[in-house]
């Protein structure tokens, strides 16, 4: 069997019906509406998404990160109609003020209830409380600016988020990736919507800035839980990829093929942190999505990849 071979045989053994639905649609002419069936089964009554949504957290109650995860599956199935039971469901969790701190004007990173359920270290809410850096809030306030009706004040809060957002991240932005990402998803909505809300430039010259920082070009320092080229590009039309960077993409290309396990999974730089016997499920789950972004990574910048 080929690499890619073996790598498919696991996704397909391993895989969660949401994410073998993502395989399918990246590599076997799959339907975006079948990623949208899939994610359909994580939301709760309430709109909001969780029940496990986020592979390292068991958490069946709907969570700020469960909503940001959900928002991720469906930029991947190709985005919705602003009338989808989905987006509607979403927009009416962001309405109810559920998992949202007035105080700091922001959603928590985590909640008090992940305490009660099997999930990685990280998860757990710290007895000083969840912290406070736009992850996942940026996204949350740009996916309101895209969906929400203009004239409702739900909108109309997202739009205010999203301007504090975006000047905190052009003067205070921190080097680090999932606070990146979310920068990236909130530049993204507001263009889409036509919103001018912030000097686009400047947040967008302030992105490429701390994704550049980011990426870790030490290959030694791969084996770590760090950035690596794939974190932020996907093929050489990304916006983050320059001709620069092909040596590395092409550097990545050969950490993954040299990390492929026997099963066809590929290395995983993280563990939870405990003891929870429910971390060897998680595990596998992760290692299929893993698996799944690994190949779409070789496909795109190995020059020996075959199908």
């Amino acid at each position: 069997m080929t690499a890619y071979e073996k790598a498919r045989a696991f996704i397909y053994r391993s895989a969660r019906p949401i994410d073998l639905a993502v395989y399918k649609f990246r590599f076997e002419n799959g339907s975006g509406e079948d990623i949208i069936t899939a994610l359909s089964a994580y939301q709760n009554s309430d709109g909001g998404f969780g029940l496990g949504l986020e592979p390292d957290n068991f958490n069946p109650d709907s969570l700020p990160m469960g909503v940001w995860k959900a928002t991720e599956y469906i930029k991947e199935a190709g985005g919705l109609e602003p009338d989808h039971p989905i987006i509607k469901g979403i927009l009416r969790y962001l309405e109810s003020g559920d998992g949202y701190d007035g105080s700091h004007r922001q959603w928590e990173n985590t909640v008090p209830s992940n305490n009660d359920c099997p999930c990685a270290v990280w998860w757990k809410y710290p007895e000083s409380g969840s912290t406070f850096e736009y992850n996942p809030t940026a996204a949350l306030a740009g996916f309101i600016v895209k969906y929400a009706p203009p004239q409702s004040e739900l909108y109309q809060k997202g739009a205010n988020i999203a301007k504090e957002a975006a000047e905190w991240f052009i003067t205070s932005a921190p080097i680090e990736q999932h606070i990146a990402g979310c920068f990236i998803s909130l530049y993204d909505y507001c263009k889409d919507a036509g919103a001018t809300l912030f000097d686009e430039k400047m947040l967008a010259d302030k992105i490429y800035e701390i994704v550049d920082k980011s990426i870790c070009r030490d290959s030694a320092r791969w084996w770590e839980y760090m950035p690596r080229p794939s974190t932020f590009i996907d093929s050489r039309e990304s916006r983050f990829y320059s001709a620069e960077l092909e040596p590395l993409c092409k550097q990545e290309c050969e950490f993954i093929k040299a990390n492929q396990q026997s099963d066809g999974s590929f290395y995983l730089p993280w563990t939870w942190g405990n003891d929870y016997k429910e971390w060897t499920l998680a595990e596998s789950w992760c290692k299929a999505a893993v698996a799944i972004d690994n190949l779409r990574f070789l496909r795109e910048f190995d020059p020996d990849f075959t199908i």
